[in-house]
Order: structure tokens, then C-alpha cells, then sequence
């Protein structure tokens, strides 16, 4: 007998009117006979959102997961949630869209249907997204320091800049007066980075960017490095603090605090629909080659 696989939902709280898509894609993993599960958090929201719950095999509690795959239900922030539970555990994630521009969570609502039969087929790609690790000599940062996009270095609210002495392979690099410094994955490179004039950089690329933020001198441009060298930082602030982001998930850091960032480990394995390429993201999300002219 062929066991079912097993699916994991993850996900928040979303608008009203984006619920039906969430009823609508229970109905159809039951339809195509995968045993659902839902963690515990997603499941206490579409408890008292939803009419009724289709039927599921469980709750996912705890840190661990025995499931075969996990679908991120929302947007991008969705899906980096989702990572940061499913940790180290290579547990592939899937993301579907309810949310806005999505190039994490890439499954729009009119290709539930098809993306879930592709799943359930074994009709998909698995890509390896690189991740970041952040070390402080004290710990400091708590929980997960890990970051699928990015790191951010920041200032806290004040109109001081912040100074970020820089050193690559513990060679010294530059020391950056700014609102902020971002290191960014090539996943990363089109969110937050990208914000901030960021380049671009393939999903699978092996590389790491630093990003400025409102730098001081205008000279001072983003930079590519290798997925290798190890980056280390040392912050100065006026006001003797400054935050420290992983993915948004951010930590209030004092003045002079030393910080190593690293390519981790081990990935993230997101799943692909075969049809779906990077460039035709790009062109799609970012309105490539579109021209505004034309009415």
C-alpha cells in the first residue's frame, strides 16, 4: 500500500475576503488525497475564520514535523515564517500566494489547482536556497539566527547614522557611516536589498550582497562577495544600541557589539513549479519589458 503524503500548512492571520482561497485549497488537497495537517498557530486563526475546517489528519505542534511537505499560505513573510519553523529539518516549502507581490510565495490563486496536481505527480523542482547565520560572542540574538533574505543591520530610532566597521576574510573592507548595512541572499536580492538599489542576483547563485542603507557618502555602492568569505562587523552608535534583523525578526544590540555572518550550513529547499523560471518571475512581479504607454 502507497502511504498518503503528507502535507503541512503554515500560514497567519489574512484578510476576509482572501479565506475562500483557503477553504478552496483544504477542499482540494483532500480532493487529491494528501493527509493534511495544519500548525497549531494557523490552525487557532482559521478556527474562528472559517465556517468549518475540511477534514485533516492532525495539528502540528512542537519543533518537529513529520510531514513530507510544508505549504506557506500568504505572502513572502508567510513563507520566511514557515522556513524559520521548518529549520533545519530540509522539509520541502511550497508557497502559495494570498498576499501581494510574491516571489517566495510564487503560487498565485489562479494556479492552486494545477501547482497542487503538479505536487501530488511529483511534477516539480526542489531549488536549495542558500541561508545566513548570524554569531555574536554572547548569543545575543535569541531563537533562530538564521535568515533566508537578509540580515539588517540598523539604527534605532534616532536621526544618528550609525557606523559599520567592515571586514571581509578579516580583511579590512570600509567602514560604512549610514542609516544601515544589509546582507542579503541571492533570495534576499529582491526584497529588502532591492529596496535599496540592491542588485539582483540569481536564485541559486552562490554569492552574498552588502547593501547600504542611506550611506553618508554617495560614493559608497552595494557590493557582491562570495558565498565563502565571512563577513565581520563591529557597530558604533551614538546612542549606545543599535537592531540587529534576521528576516525582520529583529534584537536590540549594544554599542561596540562584534557580529559574524556566515553562509550557514545548510539550505532551505523551496519547491518549483517546472514551468516557472526566475526570468519569468522577473517579468511578471516587476512588470519587465511592460510599457506604461500603452493603455
Amino acid at each position: 500500500m502507497v502511504s498518503q503524503t503528507k502535507i503541512g500548512l503554515f500560514g497567519g492571520e489574512c484578510r476576509p475576503d482572501k479565506l475562500h482561497i483557503i477553504s478552496r485549497l483544504l477542499e482540494q488537497l483532500n480532493e487529491l488525497g494528501f493527509a493534511v495537517y495544519i500548525h497549531s498557530e494557523f490552525h487557532a486563526f482559521l478556527s474562528g475564520a472559517l465556517e468549518r475546517i475540511p477534514l485533516i489528519e492532525g495539528i502540528l505542534t512542537g519543533e518537529k514535523f513529520a510531514i513530507d511537505v510544508a505549504l506557506s499560505v500568504g505572502g513572502d513573510g508567510a513563507f520566511l515564517r514557515t522556513a524559520a519553523l521548518i529549520n533545519k529539518q530540509r522539509i520541502p516549502v511550497l508557497g502559495i500566494n494570498t498576499g501581494r507581490l510574491g516571489f517566495l510565495a510564487d503560487v498565485g490563486e489562479n494556479q492552486i489547482a494545477v501547482a497542487l496536481k503538479e505536487l501530488a505527480e511529483g511534477n516539480y523542482r526542489i531549488e536549495e536556497r542558500m541561508l545566513l547565520e548570524l554569531k555574536t560572542e554572547d548569543k545575543i540574538f535569541r531563537g533562530f539566527n538564521h535568515a533566508l533574505n537578509e540580515i539588517a543591520i540598523l539604527k534605532r530610532d534616532t536621526s544618528s547614522m550609525i557606523t559599520i566597521h567592515t571586514y571581509l576574510n578579516d580583511e579590512y573592507l570600509t567602514s560604512y557611516l549610514a542609516d544601515g548595512l544589509l546582507i542579503a541572499t541571492p533570495t534576499g536580492s529582491t526584497a529588502y536589498s532591492m529596496s535599496v538599489n540592491g542588485p539582483i542576483l540569481l536564485p541559486l547563485s552562490d554569492n552574498i550582497i552588502l547593501s547600504p542603507v542611506a550611506p553618508h557618502s554617495l560614493n559608497v555602492r552595494p557590493l557582491v562577495i562570495p558565498g565563502s568569505h565571512s563577513i565581520r562587523l563591529k557597530v558604533e552608535s551614538r546612542t549606545q544600541s543599535f537592531l540587529t534583523a534576521l528576516d525582520g525578526r529583529s534584537e536590540e544590540m549594544p554599542n561596540g557589539t562584534e557580529l559574524i555572518v556566515n553562509k550557514s550550513n545548510y539550505t532551505i529547499n523551496a519547491v518549483k513549479r517546472n514551468d516557472q523560471s526566475f526570468y519569468r518571475t522577473l517579468r511578471e512581479k516587476l512588470m519587465w519589458g511592460v510599457d506604461g504607454r500603452v493603455k
